[in-house]
């Protein structure tokens, strides 16, 4: 399927998995380019928009994940609640899930409450031990992927994807990760 590179004004990124800047603390990613099918572009596109309007922009943390790096993050935390179990499949492997932040708009972080990859309840969108400016911005967040036609994890802050994920293919590209934003489809 032919990639199309595409970028937009309010969406940074920075793919942790590339790093080890992650809860494996190891580089999962060999490369920086992060991959989304054109149906959850599109999607990502609307709640850019939606956050520039407020003076605000969107940090990608993750996007699709190969199915090799769904096995590496499996073998560090085989927990259901956080890792989706590699031979299920995950929505990530499929290009319809995104792990995101907010950040102002001079590109630095909100507070969320903790980290990007925190395998904690305190990640859990309906964590009221966190302060009340985290728990703003997990709304703000929530609302503005929500309006944009995305859906929430449970117990991922950052994780959003498409309704009815399991109705797009998995993806086996055989690349090993994902720095610019690209459609899939």
């Amino acid at each position: 399927m032919p990639l199309k590179l595409i970028s937009h004004p309010a969406v940074d990124v920075d793919l942790r998995y590339a790093t080890p800047d992650n809860f494996t603390g190891q580089v999962i990613y060999q490369h920086a380019l992060a991959y989304l099918h054109q149906d959850a572009w599109g999607a990502l596109v609307r709640a850019a928009e939606l956050a520039a309007a407020q003076g605000l922009r969107l940090r990608v943390l993750d996007a699709y994940r190969p199915v090799a790096a769904q096995w590496r993050l499996w073998a560090v935390l085989p927990d259901v609640r956080f890792v989706a179990d590699p031979r299920l499949g995950s929505i990530h492997t499929r290009g319809v899930a995104v792990d995101l932040t907010l950040c102002d708009a001079q590109g630095q972080p909100l507070d969320m409450g903790t980290a990007f990859d925190e395998m904690t309840e305190h990640s859990f969108h309906a964590a009221t031990t966190l302060t009340a400016a985290a728990q703003r911005n997990r709304c703000l967040l929530l609302g503005l992927m929500t309006l944009a036609g995305w859906t929430h994890h449970p117990f991922e802050w950052w994780h959003y994807n498409l309704p009815q994920a399991e109705r797009y293919p998995m993806i086996s590209d055989g690349s090993d990760g994902a720095l610019l934003m690209g459609s899939l489809g």
